[in-house]
């Protein structure tokens, strides 16, 4: 039996001012999962495709004049990949013959009313879907599909912070991502390199805060045999590596001043000299830097070269905390619990988590950001009871961070029922909730609740007896 089509995650916009016509195509395409916008006038479509990346476009064949067609025309330039189909009704037999203008942007006529079935299987197929069962993964671009992993979202926040990707990824000017710790920069810069023409040359990252100041500028331009004590041979340095590539300059902002200097030097010539060395050497190399800090309070702290900082400020990218991106939190939950199974070499179907765990870690400060979730994740998996099904909140507890406090719930979540911890509640505080919920799934059975929990019977029983 056939798969039902799964449009997860796609955006899709339908032009169309014939009301019931747009209400029907609207549900009919929400039915198989897709994201819809709507628009009656040519204002709103345009609107529209400002701020989304739409990678679907349905049009009434009443609405495509030569306006809609230069607008489809100038956004698929940008956005290449992009399906776009003409919706015809009663004069769908003839209408491939008559319009020669839409057939040089449209990808298909579709007939009204939608068979959403079909139509479903026909994007599916020109966008080699459907997804891995259980993630939702948003199609920027055809592109992207080849670092789709870096891109596992569904927030409103992340589809505006990566809506320039494919054309920052097409340039070769500088690159600044900046953003809390944890948030994925370097996936990013590395994502960026993939999409880009030197995507066959070397990608070089390099912590410009792990170095200490006095080996950081024989890491960055290399050495010549007898530059220093110890130089014993002839060395290459990181921008050398990445000639005809990308170099990824992470933490940027802990770089000395005096190292800032010699950095913009070779930015704007292009060449270096290594340490004790006469020669000059050409580098093409693409920088990417990354910061958690204010670069900009730094310049005027003094603390970061101003010509340095525009120098590298040219396409900028902010990646938001975790914690503004509630919607992807169990998407990121579930793909790091089941990365970790299986690099543990376990095999599926893997342990879901319970709505209540959905919604804890929702209100988490996630302070440590993806990287953090990636952690809890990995330990949950890893410490998990054998035969354990569906993880619960008494199995996240134990493995988050002693010092963190759960926000605070809204009024909606207050009247779920599951195992909910008072706003600000320390975690080292709720061990008898957590008990007292463990034996309550158990129906009272010690044992399992013990297994569950991940202590002894024995251990229980003390805790208990308190």
């Amino acid at each position: 039996m056939n798969k039902p089509p799964d449009l997860k995650g796609l955006d899709v916009l339908v032009f169309e001012n014939d009301i019931p016509s747009l209400k029907r195509i609207e549900n009919d395409l929400k039915s198989v999962g897709a994201d819809i916008y709507t628009a009656q006038t040519f204002g709103q479509a345009v609107g529209i495709l400002h701020q989304t990346h739409i990678e679907v476009i349905i049009a009434s064949i009443d609405l495509v004049d030569e306006q809609c067609i230069e607008m489809i025309k100038e956004y698929k330039a940008l956005h290449p990949g992009v399906l776009f189909y003409v919706l015809a009704g009663q004069e769908y037999d003839s209408v491939e013959s008559s319009q020669e203008s839409v057939k040089l942007v449209v990808d298909d006529y579709i007939k009204k009313p939608l068979d959403v079935i079909r139509f479903a299987r026909m994007v599916e197929t020109s966008f080699g879907r459907p997804e891995a069962a259980g993630t939702s993964l948003t199609v920027i671009d055809p592109l992207v599909a080849k670092v789709k992993p870096y891109f596992i979202f569904r927030s409103p926040i992340m589809r505006r912070t990566l809506f320039h990707l494919p054309q920052i990824a097409a340039s070769e000017q500088a690159v600044l991502i900046t953003g809390e710790t944890g948030t994925g920069k370097e996936l990013i810069a590395r994502a960026i390199h993939v999409l880009s023409r030197r995507s066959s040359g070397p990608f070089v990252p390099i912590n410009c805060g792990a170095i200490p100041e006095s080996l950081i500028e024989g890491e960055l331009f290399g050495h010549e045999k007898g530059a220093f004590t110890g130089a014993v041979s002839t060395r290459k340095g990181k921008f050398e590596m990445a000639d005809k590539g990308t170099i990824f300059l992470d933490e940027i902002g802990d770089m000395p001043l005096n190292l800032q200097v010699r950095l913009l030097r070779v930015l704007e010539e292009g060449s270096l000299y290594r340490l004790g060395g006469e020669t000059l050497i050409p580098v093409n190399v693409r920088v990417i830097a990354a910061s958690n800090a204010d670069l900009q309070k730094a310049v005027g702290d003094g603390l970061f070269r101003d010509d340095l900082y525009y120098r590298l400020n040219v396409l900028r990218l902010n990646l938001p905390p975790l914690r503004e991106r509630v919607e992807d939190i169990p998407l990121l939950a579930v793909h790091f619990l089941e990365r970790a199974f299986a690099e543990m070499g376990r095999k599926g179907p893997y342990p879901s988590l319970s709505q209540e765990t959905i919604y804890l870690l929702e209100r988490c400060p996630w302070k440590g950001n993806v990287r953090e979730l990636r952690n809890l994740m990995t330990r949950v998996a890893t410490l998990l009871p054998k035969g354990t099904e569906r993880i619960f909140p008494f199995h996240i507890f134990p493995h988050i961070d002693e010092a963190a406090q759960v926000l605070p719930k809204t009024d909606e979540e207050d009247e779920r029922e599951g195992v909910f911890i008072p706003s600000g509640t320390k975690l080292k505080d709720v061990e008898e909730l957590l008990i007292q919920e463990a034996l309550r799934y158990t129906g009272g059975n010690k044992t399992k609740a013990a297994s569950l929990l991940g202590i002894s019977l024995r251990n229980l029983r003390r805790k208990l007896n308190k």
